[in-house]
């Protein structure tokens, strides 16, 4: 194969498995090639992948040498990506009765939950965790591809319990904005004690959630290195969890003269 195939068959592998390390003998036998023509591959992809800003190729040498793509985004891109956010979620036509924000065919849209998802992963790399959680329903997307991008597996907390899970530990938790108290629910085995845990969720008004989903994670023995958001209010400014993560503020919605007001959040965000 020539030089231009091997590199367009690395750089797909790559890609399509951020964060997984692959030995340098997994593209050798793949490629039908030797270990210092491989090497050679690699070099020019990293340099590449840093000149363009693309992310990362990291190298491990030695005997057991091998590379692993990490999805890094630019401070510049990220507030592109960010600016576009709020300018989309700023068209009054997504103003619902009762003073909500229609965001859902963002989150589930495939484009905008991967370029989040690789936000939040650039943002949460130096936190090291070992699991992404998050509350069903909307929240899963953005977590899921929070997940691929760091090379993690994906939790789900449940409102209630599914008796096709297995045994469940439930805790019951108090909405910070309605102040009503709710229940959430993880089957036993989702976990181990010990885990480094990162929440990722669409929406953050109090706090509540991310309130709940630390208290649940300690009677697992786990512990909440980062908590991720999409968008937060800016009231209540006093929240019910610190040191969290949000992409964008809502500054309010008045449904009289159809504004919508958001902007991107400053980084890091959070007290």
């Amino acid at each position: 194969m020539r030089r231009s195939q091997r590199v367009a068959a690395i750089t797909r592998t790559l890609v399509n498995r951020p964060a997984s390390f692959f030995p340098l003998g997994f593209f050798t036998q793949m490629l039908d090639a030797a270990k210092s023509t491989i090497s050679e591959d690699l070099a020019l992809m990293k340099q590449a992948f840093g000149s363009m800003a693309m992310g990362k190729i990291e190298t491990l040498t030695g005997a057991t040498g091998g590379v692993r793509y990490l999805p890094c985004v630019e401070p510049q891109d990220t507030h592109d990506t960010l600016e576009r956010l709020c300018r989309t979620l700023s068209d009054p036509s997504r103003i619902l009765p009762g003073g909500f924000l229609y965001m859902a065919d963002i989150i589930f849209h495939p484009s905008w939950a991967q370029d989040l998802g690789e936000i939040f992963a650039t943002r949460f790399w130096g936190a090291s965790p070992d699991v992404v959680v998050t509350v069903e329903t909307k929240g899963i997307p953005l977590a899921m591809m929070t997940a691929r991008s760091m090379g993690l597996p994906l939790v789900v907390v449940r409102r209630d319990h599914r008796v096709t899970e297995g045994s469940a530990l439930s805790i019951n938790y108090v909405s910070g904005s309605s102040h009503r108290i709710q229940t959430m629910s993880l089957p036993r085995r989702a976990l181990q004690p010990g885990v480094k845990v990162l929440a990722i969720d669409d929406f953050m008004k109090a706090g509540g959630t991310a309130r709940g989903i630390v208290d649940l994670m300690g009677e697992f023995g786990a512990s909440v290195v980062g908590t991720g958001v999409l968008v937060e209010t800016e009231e209540p400014r006093e929240k019910l969890v610190s040191g969290f993560t949000s992409l964008a503020i809502l500054l309010g919605i008045d449904e009289v003269s159809k504004r919508v007001s958001i902007k991107p959040a400053p980084y890091p965000r959070g007290s």
